[in-house]
């Protein structure tokens, strides 16, 4: 997440994980019997012959596979970010838990054009969250999209005190941006990966945490 150098003001102002395939499949049996000899002696048991089996084998159906975004198109099965429990409690462990879902939602944001969640858990005086969407927005408009952009927040610490205001210093890091044309060329040079310090502003309501405010530390 980057402010400065985020998106220039005519064109576009620019700024997870593989999903483990499950398969499954069922085993059928095999039936069997004896034919007893015929007249007062005894015979040899006859062989053992299988039978086709009657049950119903399953088809593997794997779970769709994350693709990244390159030149030929967006990433494809990006996985959704999950709020963690404790990021529901008012502490500062679920400030921090929260802190870091919300930056997970905007990486989400940067890879699939859809800041929707985002602004869901960010508050309508948050200024600097509601650029980050409209950029994101711009950014997909005209069948373009977004290719890199992921950030990663390695360092998260929150203060929370009752009767005071709480917040969150964040590490964030982001990579590369690049602004792909529906051709696959650039529509700009690329947003260079940054490494900056955010201050996060965060509010307790009855629908949890929502991040109130968002500055970079200067």
């Amino acid at each position: 997440m980057t402010s400065r150098n985020f998106f220039t003001s005519s064109a576009v102002r620019s700024r997870a994980a593989a999903l483990v395939v499950g398969l499954a499949l069922a085993l059928s049996g095999c039936n069997s019997g004896d034919s007893p000899g015929t007249g007062g002696t005894s015979s040899p048991v006859a062989a053992e012959t299988p039978t086709a089996s009657t049950t119903p084998t399953s088809t593997p159906t794997p779970s769709a596979v994350y693709k990244p975004a390159d030149a030929s198109g967006p990433a494809q099965n990006v996985p959704v970010p999950v709020l963690p429990e404790v990021a529901k409690t008012e502490t500062k462990e679920g400030a921090e838990a929260f802190v870091r879902f919300w930056y997970e939602t905007l990486s989400y944001a940067y890879e699939t054009g859809k800041p929707q969640n985002l602004e869901k858990i960010s508050g309508p005086g948050c200024v600097f969250c509601k650029g980050l969407r409209d950029g994101i927005n711009e950014a997909w408009s005209e069948g373009r999209w977004i290719l890199g952009g992921k950030i990663e927040t390695p360092a998260i610490t929150a203060t929370v005190e009752t009767g005071a205001e709480s917040y969150a210093v964040v590490q964030v890091i982001q990579s590369t941006i690049e602004i792909r044309k529906p051709d696959g060329t650039l529509l700009q040079n690329p947003t260079p990966a940054t490494n900056t310090g955010s201050r996060a502003g965060l509010t307790f309501g009855s629908s949890g945490w929502v991040m109130s405010d968002l500055g970079l530390i200067r």
